[in-house]
């Protein structure tokens, strides 16, 4: 059986070390303004530092260039490609014709991954890109595995192959959306998405024999969410993914907390482990479980199983998450008081229900708070809440943690 990699999200350094913590074998990360996740706070000092330390624990980098670039552009595309080729990151993704042209001129060592903003849905679109220099296509997320399974059986051998596996689906084909820009003025395609798909709209209707008279259509309070997906969970379908001979499970979200990524990242990390160790056996729900935990919204499989599918607009459009919130990021470990410093994320009392996420295990560890202390003053306090950024708080813990393990509060 191929080993395959578990591909996650970086926004940031940070998010990048929780993401290769909780078991990912290689992360993407963008510029500041050449990404499409042009908010995802990764400087060019935090995109050096994210590839050095990657690479220095046996893991991997894609930088994504992926915006759809006017001419105006080129010269910091240019000098940001003369940069890459001396990173040296694994791969870098773009989906622009000219820009990929870019690429192979001023950074020909590091290999060009094509982003699934270039749509590609054939083998024969595959193979356009592959003869014109690029090594991985990823895949647009519109595809069923059928047609996946033709792909995988006749590419060329050095082809890679990636496709999403869990996260935010867009409105529009494989992202390609111009509704932000439209409505917003800012472009989803030069990585400043407003996720217009995801707000609440009033619609009416005009009968033509009675202009000018509006007829509100069914919504509630919050409007109506027409264009809302939900969010994408092949979590049930790993097996048959990986025995396709996939050689890459992408993971969206860059702009998710490291809560976020510890959670997804850790379930599919032990998903493969376990179905690899063991294929006979591979049991979806008990990591469906888990990801039920952080959803954000409803999950689907979208057009993976069945082109008809049609349970796949999450029509009330709010993110929730009824149970569970990010409770804090271990900081230091204090053994002999068996105590954490913490740095709390959401308000934390004594008596909250706690879940410890342990890297490379799947069921979390379950406490109640006993005891916290003021960071500052060492004095025993009953409750704490967030106020500045970086807060922490000293909180007695019944097993032994490491830096940077996360815990999730039940609400």
């Amino acid at each position: 059986m191929k080993k395959v990699e578990l591909l996650a999200p970086a926004g940031s350094f940070e998010k990048a070390k929780i993401a290769f913590l909780y078991g990912a074998d290689a992360v993407y990360c963008g510029t500041s303004s050449l990404s499409l996740r042009t908010r995802a706070d990764m400087q060019d000092d935090d995109l050096e530092n994210t590839i050095k330390y990657a690479h220095s624990i046996g893991k991997k980098v894609y930088v994504t260039l992926n915006i759809f670039a006017w001419d105006e552009k080129y010269d910091e595309i240019i000098e940001m490609a003369k940069k890459l080729e001396e990173l040296k990151p694994d791969g870098i993704i773009a989906a622009d014709g000219g820009v990929i042209d870019v690429l192979r001129e001023y950074a020909p060592s590091v290999n060009i991954n094509v982003s699934t903003q270039a749509n590609i849905v054939s083998l024969h679109s595959a193979n356009f890109w592959y003869h014109n220099g690029a090594k991985r296509m990823i895949m647009a997320r519109e595809m069923n595995k059928e047609q996946l399974k033709y792909i995988m059986e006749n590419k060329p051998e050095c082809m890679e192959i990636e496709i999403f596996i869990h996260g935010a689906i867009c409105f529009a084909y494989s992202g390609r959306c111009f509704l932000s820009d439209f409505l917003a003025g800012r472009s989803a395609n030069l990585g400043d998405c407003a996720q217009s798909c995801r707000w609440s709209y009033n619609l009416y209707a005009e009968e033509k024999n009675t202009p000018g008279e509006y007829m509100p259509i069914e919504t509630n309070e919050y409007g109506t969410s027409i264009f809302s997906s939900k969010d994408l969970c092949l979590i049930k379908e790993i097996p048959e993914i990986i025995d396709m001979g996939v050689d890459s499970l992408k993971i969206e979200g860059r702009l998710k907390t490291e809560y976020y990524l510890a959670s997804v990242v850790g379930v599919y990390r032990n998903a493969i482990d376990d179905y690899e160790k063991d294929p006979d056996n591979y049991d979806y729900t008990k990591y469906l479980k888990e990801l039920e935990k952080v959803k954000t919204r409803g999950l689907t499989t979208f057009y993976f199983n069945d082109r008809h599918n049609m349970d796949i607009q999450e029509y009330a459009g709010r993110q929730y998450n009824d149970e569970y919130e990010f409770g804090g990021k271990v900081v230091q470990y204090d053994e002999k008081q068996a105590r954490v410093s913490l740095e709390i994320k959401n308000k934390l009392k004594v008596g909250d229900k706690m879940e410890l996420l342990i890297p490379n295990k799947l069921e979390p560890v379950c406490f109640e708070i006993e005891k916290l202390w003021n960071y500052d003053t060492n004095e025993e306090i009953s409750e704490v809440s967030p106020g500045v950024k970086g807060q922490k708080v000293y909180m007695s813990i019944p097993v032994a943690v490491e830096k940077d393990w996360i815990l999730r509060r039940k609400k």
